[in-house]
């Protein structure tokens, strides 16, 4: 008698356990990759809004170099946001006004 099929039918079965758990490998990563875009969003939305004003401290961190319109791409990572009061003070007191954004004009001050 020839028994051919038992070994080949263990083969197929193997076959589908490897193939199911390479299923069950892409489900978790599936699942991961959900998560991190569900923690990006949720992350993006918890954000707090960028500030309009921006005054950028020099490299002591002490004096204030620039004033930037929020959102300007020329602030530098020494920069902090402010109140538009703040930087209407600051630039009439002599701080420079970022020459790309223009702060001096948003504000409203004509030199």
């Amino acid at each position: 008698m020839n028994d051919n099929s038992t070994p080949r039918l263990d083969m197929l079965r193997f076959a589908r356990r490897i193939a199911v758990q390479q299923v069950e490998q892409i489900d978790r990563w599936i699942a991961a990759e959900e998560r991190r875009e569900a923690e990006h969003r949720h992350g993006e939305q918890a954000r707090p809004p960028a500030p309009d004003w921006l005054i950028e401290m020099g490299l002591g961190g002490r004096d204030p170099v620039y004033i930037h319109v929020g959102g300007c791409h020329m602030a530098g990572k020494r920069s902090r946001g402010v109140e538009r009061d703040q930087a209407l003070r600051a630039v009439t007191e002599g701080i420079d006004a970022c020459p790309h954004c223009q702060p001096d004009t948003e504000l409203g001050i004509l030199e």
